[in-house]
């Protein structure tokens, strides 16, 4: 095969990836090794068994065994009464240590030859031993006397139906006369002859759309089905999962490409739409589904689950139908609908697409509403759940833009449209570059077509982890100035220009605008050296009001502090006189006009807003990665999340449409509801099978290979060192020589130097910052291959070590000895990191939820066949439980997702978020009616007097915020109560210490989100 003709690039990928996969699973087995200078059983995590005797002697428990066991074995369900017969074919090796002056004292254990020994096996229920003599016998033949071991039958009835587990057991004698070593060695189990029935997987309930038949299950290991009835051993569990194409009728797909849909997209949506009807009739009508009731015989619980499914599918079609309407009836929707086709057509060129999935547009023309419909479309959050890689970040923008180019067309001329947000610490800054190039390119479009307004602009609002929240002029705190060290390059946010893509940016800081800019050095942007329209320093944000806003999640507590946080959800105050300083927000002491530039000269005659003031409320909230707010952060945001809804309305009598991306639907309808108190919908919905849908079906093009390990006899820190130790030495191999390998493994030679640029870099993956540390520290000092480059990605790493290492990943040194081999990641890897080049993970432990494997593996292999070693910790009971049923976890991903677990009435939760709201009704709300400031306890005194404010009517209204009025809500409002009570008595005492409002009451205001989490690391 070597030098194939016509070999494509995926071929050799999915050629290397097998290769790849026999030598690590070569190497924790021992295959091909001759002679060894170590002791084999320190050194190979699959295939060997200890002794019976030696596991017994132990701690005797079942975790124990797990983690070096003394059998492997196959459950089965024999579909006849006893008694049964089989064939059971055992295989084995042994190590044997020569005596000192043996042949090699160099290397004085060596491998035996292969026993491979057809044992048969008659039993009844009371089950029974088989083959021990004879096996003995065979491991006596091949050198080492004194091994032994028997195929062991039990016979179980505790499930109801009749289970045989066939086990091959090492009998050995812990120290057999004459062997230093009593484990057994590639080890391997096949049963024939035997008819069963299959198991049903009882992890999962039934369901209408998935099967749930399990052939058999492994005792230790996988199970291979080589043919109907044989049944054969595995040492990791293969799962190999296949890319999708996004099209699944007969027909021609309609001209979807941004181009034909910037001029006339209305027939080739009206055929979208059209096809998707006769899908749906062909697949959810009542007659098909009384039919497949029948052939696959559901239950009822089963058929009325199709039943609703049917309903919502047909009310999702409705949806789209009233978003093509709108499109043809409402100028102003078509127009924005065009442009924004226009801007991503031009975000689009020379990426390798120039058209959108349909499931994409399927989105966008049922959302689409929202636009003249706020008020009824804010009841609902859309949702939307597409394998991760399927293009979801687009979709978001296509709404985005849409929305922009709506406003600008019905006369909101600046403002705040979007606030995007994301829930890990540190945003990461591909993301963030996607969503500057598609602004960058509506803005050219906004320019070419005379849409009016202010520049389409970008806004980074991250905080101190990232950039800074504010630049002044001298400092005696941690506050930056435009002298402090690293300034202004190390808060460089974008990769390249967004208008050009020229990667020659440059920062500077304009002291006369008192901005931080990102500036194109090239000749032939368009921008012409000026600023981009690119804001990354939190007063910036708040002066200049960037048409989308992202940033972290945690940054909403804010709000309960800053009073410029207003224009995020309302009018800032007045304009200042200076052209370049923006907006004005409240008077303080250091901005005596509300301007937050420092020491500005514009006087305190400020200019009106240029645009009534309720248009400045943003259109959306788009929330990423749903799932992940849970437990004590989805609980704290929910207040938040309800204490923006409510400040938007008392400013601008509107609503935000908030969109969501999730990598579950388990539970989302409560998450949704818990989160915005509003109704959740997904889009799209499930097809009528797994896996497949009117959007989206499986090709035979591989996506990723799954190899589940469960490590024996050695800890996972030797087998991570171990694999990613195999997986580098196969590369340099490449590398070297690459005609003899690519000779070996069936590979056409022109395609080597592709195949080490996208092998060449691996992901260890860790569920904890001691993981990752440890990985990184380990492989430092363990691996036999010289000069593996190692870097960290978590959320410890500094914002511009970011930003350097993923420029060294998408372009990465010319010589492979200075790339970079390893990337040891936390979860900041997991979510908007889309590097083309990782294709190769391993796993430390399996996360400890399945969305959180689902993101994370979904980081490599986006483009290339990817392959993922998930090492499961075999000692803890849910590793060992999934190892089980491995196969199922990959393909049924999705129904293995928890519930998110979350609750808005936690009342220790509501201790901490009382003070924001309080501080943000009086900032935000008060302050500007009362035309005064209100930010020392002093003038917030008299102001209360004044006005006849009380702690009844303040807690009335804090729990009316938060939807605390049921009966079930009685404590929480007298919560409320005491805490503001607690509130108004520091506020009235002459001898209170306070000098900000923030200081007053139990508690301040959350700073972040994450206060609420606690800072201690976590081991396990």
């Amino acid at each position: 095969m070597s030098g194939k003709v016509g070999q494509s690039e995926e071929q050799a990928c999915e050629a290397f990836v097998a290769w790849l996969d026999h030598r690590v699973v070569a190497a924790g087995r021992g295959d091909g090794l001759d002679r060894l200078e170590v002791s084999p059983s320190g050194t190979f995590w699959l295939g060997r068994l200890a002794c019976e005797d030696e596991v017994r002697k132990g701690a005797g428990d079942e975790r124990s065994e797990r983690l070096d066991p003394c059998a492997i074995g196959i459950r089965l369900r024999p579909a006849a009464a006893p008694s049964w017969s089989m064939t059971v074919t055992v295989r084995a090796r042994a190590w044997v240590q020569d005596s000192k002056d043996g042949p090699d004292p160099e290397r004085r254990w060596w491998r035996s030859d292969l026993v491979e020994e057809p044992v048969s096996v008659l039993v009844g229920t009371e089950g029974g031993s088989f083959g021990r003599k004879q096996l003995a016998d065979a491991f006596a033949a091949v050198g080492a006397p004194g091994l032994s071991a028997e195929v062991r039958v039990d016979v179980e009835d505790w499930h109801r139906e009749t289970e045989l587990v066939v086990q091959l057991v090492n009998t050995s004698p812990e120290k057999p006369p004459g062997l230093t070593d009593s484990h057994l060695y590639e080890t391997q189990l096949e049963i024939s002859g035997l008819p069963t029935v299959s198991f049903k997987l009882e992890a999962l309930p039934d369901s209408f759309r998935y099967e749930r038949d399990v052939p058999a299950y492994g005792v230790n290991v996988g199970v291979e089905v080589l043919a109907l009835g044989v049944f054969r051993t595995s040492d990791t569990v293969g799962v190999q999962t296949y890319r999708p194409t996004y099209w699944n009728v007969t027909n021609t797909p309609p001209d979807l490409s941004f181009v034909t849909l910037a001029a006339d997209p209305l027939p080739q949506l009206a055929a979208l739409i059209d096809a998707l009807a006769a899908y749906d009739d062909t697949h959810w009508s009542p007659a098909v589904l009384d039919a497949r009731h029948a052939a696959k015989g559901w239950t009822p619980m089963m058929r009325a689950e199709a039943d609703r499914s049917a309903s919502e599918v047909f009310a999702e079609l409705d949806r789209l139908r009233t978003g093509l309407e709108l499109l043809r009836t409402r100028p102003a929707i078509l127009r924005a609908f065009q442009l924004m086709n226009k801007a991503i057509a031009r975000s689009a060129q020379g990426r390798g697409y120039a058209t959108w999935r349909p499931f994409q547009v399927g989105f966008l023309l049922s959302t689409i509403r929202f636009l003249v419909e706020p008020e009824d479309e804010a009841r609902y959050v859309d949702t939307v759940w597409f394998a991760t890689g399927g293009g979801k970040t687009e979709t978001y923008l296509g709404l985005l833009l849409t929305a922009a180019f709506f406003d600008r067309l019905t006369g909101k001329t600046m403002g705040v449209t979007a606030w995007s947000r994301f829930p890990l610490r540190l945003l990461s800054l591909q993301q963030t570059q996607r969503f500057a190039d598609a602004l960058a390119s509506a803005e050219m479009v906004r320019k070419e077509e005379g849409a009016g307004g202010t520049p389409f602009s970008l806004g980074f609002l991250v905080g101190q982890a990232g950039t800074p929240n504010k630049i002044v002029p001298k400092t005696d705190s941690d506050d930056v100035t435009p002298d402090s060290p690293g300034m202004p390059d190390k808060y460089q946010v974008l990769l390249y220009c967004p208008f050009c893509r020229d990667e020659n940016l440059q920062m500077r800081f304009d002291r006369e605008r008192w901005r931080l800019e990102h500036r194109c050095t090239s000749a032939t942007c368009p921008t012409k050296g000026r600023a981009l329209p690119m804001y990354v320093v939190d007063q910036e944000v708040f002066r200049f009001l960037p048409t989308v806003v992202v940033g972290t999640l945690d940054k909403a507590a804010s709000i309960g502090l800053q009073q410029a946080m207003r224009g995020l959800v309302g009018p800032p105050q007045k304009l200042c006189p200076v052209p370049w300083h923006g907006f004005t927000y409240a008077e303080r002491s250091a901005a005596p006009n509300g301007c937050l530039v420092p020491n500005c000269q514009g006087g305190k005659v400020l200019k009106p807003l240029p645009m009534d003031p309720k248009r400045f409320g943003p259109s959306l909230r788009l929330q990423d990665e749903l799932h992940l707010l849970r437990d004590s952060l989805g609980a704290v945001d929910s207040h938040y999340e309800s204490l923006l809804d409510h400040l938007q309305a008392e400013l601008c009598g509107t609503r935000a449409k908030i969109v969501a991306s999730s990598a579950t639907l388990t539970g989302y309808d409560r998450q949704v509801d818990v989160l915005y108190q509003r109704q959740g919908r997904v889009f799209p919905q499930p097809g009528p099978q797994a896996g497949e849908s009117f959007w989206t079906t499986p090709t035979a093009q591989p996506l990723r290979r799954f190899v589940a390990v469960a490590p024996r006899g050695v800890t996972l820190e030797h087998v991570s060192d171990r694999t990613l130790d195999t997986l580098q030495r196969c590369v340099r191999e490449l590398v070297n020589d690459p005609v003899k390998v690519c000779a070996e493994t069936g590979i056409n030679p022109k395609h080597a130097s592709m195949l080490v640029s996208l092998y060449g870099t691996d992901v260890v993956y860790g569920t904890t910052l001691y993981d990752v540390e440890a990985a990184g520290r380990s492989l430092g000092s363990n691996n036999t291959v010289e000069g593996i480059n190692v870097e960290q990605l978590t959320g410890q790493t500094d914002f511009d070590e970011v930003r350097a290492i993923l420029e060294r990943l998408e372009n990465p040194e010319d010589d492979f000895a200075e790339r970079i081999h390893v990337i040891a990641a936390s979860s900041m890897l997991s979510h908007g990191v889309d590097v083309d080049r990782l294709n190769t993970m391993v796993m430390l432990g399996l996360p400890l939820t399945t969305a959180e494997f689902i993101q994370t593996t979904a980081r490599v292999g986006r483009k290339y066949p990817g392959l993922v070693y998930v090492l499961h910790k075999i000692g803890r009971e849910r590793d060992a439980q999934t190892f089980r049923h491995f196969e199922q976890y990959v393909r049924q991903g999705d129904r293995f997702v928890d519930a998110i677990p979350i609750t808005r009435r936690s009342r220790r939760v509501l201790e901490l978020t009382i003070a924001g709201i309080v501080g943000a009704r009086t900032l935000m709300i008060r302050e500007p009616a009362s035309r005064q400031r209100l930010s020392t306890p002093a003038k917030l005194r008299d102001y209360v007097r004044d006005s006849g404010m009380t702690p009844a009517a303040e807690a009335a209204a804090v729990a009316m915020v938060l939807g605390f009025k049921g009966a079930e809500d009685t404590l929480h409002q007298q919560q409320i109560a005491e805490w503001l009570q607690a509130w108004f008595a520091d506020l009235e005492d002459p001898t209170n210490k306070a000098t900000f409002i923030s200081e007053l009451g139990p508690r301040s205001p959350m700073t972040s989100l994450r206060d609420v989490e606690a800072s201690a690391p976590i081991h396990d």
